[in-house]
């Protein structure tokens, strides 16, 4: 009796339930989820689409295609400020080496000291150049003699000066004094030192000092021990050397030749017949680093002081260097590092070791004048 009652209850129960179709419903929870991937997938690509053009979106929570979150902002780089070069100096190929050098601002072809003599009357005053700054760093007074004034000579570095002060002979002779640039004071190295000719005191490197007494005799002084240097100086004439000592430029019976310790070679020159026969002769100034090329300079007249020179030349083909520039050489100095000063009336034309152009450096007016004793890098 239960049992018949129970199953005519749970007869009426299922016909009240919808049947379910379990496949249909998977088909459509999978359609319903394919459809909010893609969503979301179009919504990551509007972000990182977004990103590359500069646009910010607003992704909305519940799916939706994401909508424009405001208007695009572009930022324009600051305009670019052309430097203004330098009055005193053109710009160099080399960079400088100055902590204080503004990238893209013009440098200096010469970032060293120049060294000038500037002459009155009564003083004989070294400058120190250095970029547009210049300065006197020592004075010789001579009271209108001669001798100081046909003598001053700086060593290659710029730390010594020497000079002849004149004696009672008539402006022949007189006492080698040497003195630190800058400091006060003189130390005497000899007397009786002739404070004649066009270069009376010639400096080997640094240290090395070759003068003459006044009876005709070569002299080589150890400038850093105040001492003479013992040994035969030998017998060459018109000697000069380069700015590290090594190389030597001399005549030797009449034959000019150049050499180091291990080498020796002759060569020839023939300077322009139409200014030679203004002078008595020619002679070495200046000498490179390698011995190959000299700067050579006239002989004057009467026995006073030259420092010019007016033409290089090649001692291995004994020909004159067609140097670059226009207007008349006023002197040419070849530098311990290699660099070349190429002076003429309008400023100095900066050369590399093979005399190629590397810059040019506008001299003041003040200094066209003044003989170019030395340059240190």
């Amino acid at each position: 009796m239960n049992q018949d009652r129970l199953r005519l209850d749970l007869a009426d129960l299922a016909d009240e339930v919808t049947p379910v179709d379990l496949r249909d419903r998977a088909l459509r929870t999978s359609r319903r989820l394919g459809i909010q991937r893609a969503v979301v997938t179009s919504a990551a690509a509007l972000v990182v689409l977004a990103a590359a053009t500069g646009t910010a979106l607003a992704i909305r929570p519940n799916g939706q295609a994401p909508a424009p979150a405001g208007p695009s902002i572009t930022s324009s780089p600051p305009p670019q400020v052309t430097p203004t070069p330098s009055r005193s100096v053109e710009p160099s190929r080399t960079t400088s080496k100055s902590p204080d050098s503004g990238a893209g601002q013009p440098q200096s072809a010469l970032t060293g000291t120049r060294y000038y003599l500037e002459q009155t009357s009564t003083r004989s005053r070294i400058h120190a150049v250095r970029g547009t700054q210049d300065r006197v760093v020592h004075e010789v007074v001579h009271e209108g003699s001669r001798c100081e004034s046909n003598t001053v000579s700086l060593s290659p570095d710029g730390k010594r000066v020497v000079w002849v002060q004149d004696s009672t002979d008539n402006n022949m002779s007189g006492v080698l004094l040497i003195a630190t640039v800058g400091e006060n004071g003189a130390t005497t190295l000899a007397e009786g030192i002739s404070c004649l000719g066009t270069r009376p005191l010639r400096w080997q490197g640094d240290d090395l000092l070759m003068v003459q007494r006044k009876n005709g005799q070569s002299v080589l002084y150890d400038a850093a021990a105040n001492k003479q240097v013992v040994g035969d100086p030998g017998q060459e004439t018109d000697r000069c050397w380069s700015a590290d000592g090594a190389w030597l430029a001399a005549v030797s019976e009449g034959k000019p030749y150049v050499s180091n310790d291990g080498d020796l070679r002759q060569y020839t020159y023939t300077p322009p017949q139409q200014e030679a026969a203004k002078w008595d002769g020619w002679e070495a100034r200046s000498v490179s680093m390698d011995g190959r090329y000299v700067a050579v300079g006239w002989i004057g007249t009467d026995p006073s002081r030259r420092d010019g020179s007016f033409a290089v030349v090649d001692t291995t083909r004994s020909k004159a260097v067609d140097l670059p520039g226009t207007g008349e050489v006023r002197s040419v100095l070849f530098s311990v590092d290699g660099t070349v000063l190429l002076r003429r009336g309008n400023g100095i034309t900066v050369l590399d070791r093979r005399l190629t152009p590397v810059g040019t450096v506008t001299e003041p007016s003040s200094l066209r004048n003044r003989a170019l004793l030395a340059y240190v890098p």
